[in-house]
């Protein structure tokens, strides 16, 4: 069984993956977009439109974090 995400945050197009890996954690940022045949791809480039959505991902990745951590 493939590793699971230990939380995700999405805004808009934009997501904020949480991974834990030996006990500390890691963010993937991405943006979805949708191909000109219709398929769903992601990419780690943002338009400058993604960037406020960009940040408040990363806060609340970066506030949950946090809380995993205090609560430890």
């Amino acid at each position: 069984m493939a590793n699971q995400p230990a939380q995700k945050f999405k805004i808009g197009l934009i997501t904020a993956t949480v991974w834990q890996n030996d006990g500390f954690y890691s963010i993937d940022l991405s943006r979805s977009y949708k191909t000109d045949t219709g398929e769903w791809r992601n990419t780690g480039s943002f338009h400058h439109s993604d960037l406020l959505n960009l940040a408040k991902c990363a806060e609340r990745a970066e506030i949950w974090i946090g809380r995993q951590i205090s609560a430890k």
